[in-house]
């Protein structure tokens, strides 16, 4: 009758699965640190070359999206390509550890399609931004001959894009209800600048159909 062995004897073998277990998960420990450094990454891209109209508007509201993109990426399509394409081709991966490799490479792809999807909207950027300057250059050439009451709060006005090239532009006055408005069509040269008899500003505008 076999009798049972020792603490001693049953050490080395002990000793030999830790190593072991230890080298999984340092292999698959990448996970949590990639979601954090590429979240902070894809934000500053979301702000600094958004692939996206403007983008979403700031710092924040990009780490903000990028951040719940990252997790979505995580929670569901790291099990997913996990399961489905890494461990059929390496059946000895641990579910966990293939789950870490599928979610930290499907947050690496995200970084590395923002950057192709700003720099191919970057034109798109630029154009936006003439037209923004061209814009404002025509309502400060419309305020100096039409209305230089309003010459002072030139660097207030806002505009708002109806349009490719079609902006609504308003300047405050004293009556928070009320601005000078006036529509703006970029694609002409010198652009085109059309009063709205509407002075309700853009803000409370927008409302409306």
């Amino acid at each position: 009758m076999a009798t049972p062995r020792s603490e001693e004897e049953a050490s080395p073998q002990v000793e030999r699965l830790w190593p072991g277990r230890l080298r999984w998960r340092l292999r698959g420990a990448w996970q949590w640190p990639a979601f954090l450094v590429p979240t902070v990454v894809d934000g500053a891209l979301l702000k600094l070359l958004p692939p996206y109209v403007d983008g979403p508007g700031g710092l924040l509201p990009g780490i903000l999206l990028a951040g719940f993109a990252n997790l979505l990426l995580v929670a569901v399509g790291g099990p997913l390509v996990g399961r489905f394409l890494l461990r059929r081709r390496r059946p000895d991966l641990p579910k966990p550890i293939a789950d870490d490799y599928a979610g930290t490479a499907l947050m690496c792809g995200l970084l590395v399609f923002l950057v192709l999807a700003g720099l191919a909207h970057r034109p798109a950027v630029a154009a936006g931004d003439r037209d923004r300057r061209a814009v404002f250059a025509a309502v400060h050439d419309f305020v100096r001959v039409h209305a230089p009451g309003y010459a002072g709060v030139l660097s207030a006005g806002d505009a708002l894009r109806l349009d490719e090239h079609y902006y609504r532009a308003c300047l405050p006055s004293g009556d928070v209800r009320r601005a000078l408005c006036v529509f703006v069509d970029t694609s002409a040269q010198p652009a085109r600048v059309r009063e709205d008899t509407d002075r309700t500003p853009n803000r409370d505008w927008r409302r409306f159909p």
